[in-house]
């Protein structure tokens, strides 16, 4: 995994983590959702979140990280890759430090695997290595591995249609309910919620994303 790269702020990344020796880090239906409420806690705060796809045995996420403590991107602005959205600092409050959001992935991830060990009387590391984390730096990819992400389930032959797999962030894109999710930005990239469906009806072009997704073998 591309782990050793420090987390820039105002820069955008898929992070990944797969359970160690391939296992499962989901058990039950209310794993994810526990997995999903570490992650507010931990990580919302220094990074927004794009997409996400929880499956069985590993993850993948589409994150920016923030600028500064009151950095929100896309909440109001036309595209999530333009400077007044914290490709520059928007308020003069100092940027994270990597090793804040560093600590604050690592402590989402350390939290649930503690949480995952107390419950199922289990012991050592859950998780392989450290997380991954691959940048990306245009709008082009972002989609491209927004379509991953949402595909991955397909992909590893969990369910036969993507849509069908209820742990990931297709549904609450297209949904008007409340969500953590920067939608409004993810909706601009694709032209809508329409055109975002006739993208994902298409099967995920895995030759564009092959530099941005890292060791995807479940």
């Amino acid at each position: 995994m591309q782990s050793s790269l420090p987390l820039e702020p105002g820069l955008y990344y898929h992070v990944y983590s797969r359970g160690v020796n391939r296992t499962n880090i989901f058990i039950e239906d209310r794993n994810y959702a526990h997995f999903l409420d570490l992650y507010a806690m931990h990580v919302a705060p220094v990074a927004e979140t794009f997409a996400y796809c929880l499956l069985r045995n590993h993850f993948h996420l589409l994150v920016r990280i923030r600028t500064d403590s009151g950095d929100r991107c896309g909440f109001g602005n036309r595209s999530g890759l333009e400077a007044s959205c914290g490709l520059e600092q928007s308020n003069g409050l100092e940027p994270p430090s990597h090793r804040a959001v560093s600590r604050a992935f690592n402590n989402w991830l350390n939290a649930y695997a503690k949480a995952i060990n107390k419950a199922y009387a289990r012991t050592g590391s859950l998780f392989q290595s450290r997380f991954g984390r691959l940048p990306i730096n245009s709008e082009r990819y972002l989609l491209a591995v927004i379509h991953y992400i949402h595909h991955n389930p397909q992909k590893h032959g969990l369910v036969k249609d993507f849509r069908d797999w209820p742990y990931s962030s297709y549904h609450a894109l297209l949904s008007d309910k409340p969500t953590r999710l920067a939608r409004p930005v993810v909706l601009d990239w694709f032209g809508g919620p329409q055109l975002l469906r006739q993208v994902h009806a298409t099967p995920a072009d895995e030759s564009l994303v092959t530099a941005f997704v890292g060791d995807d073998e479940a």
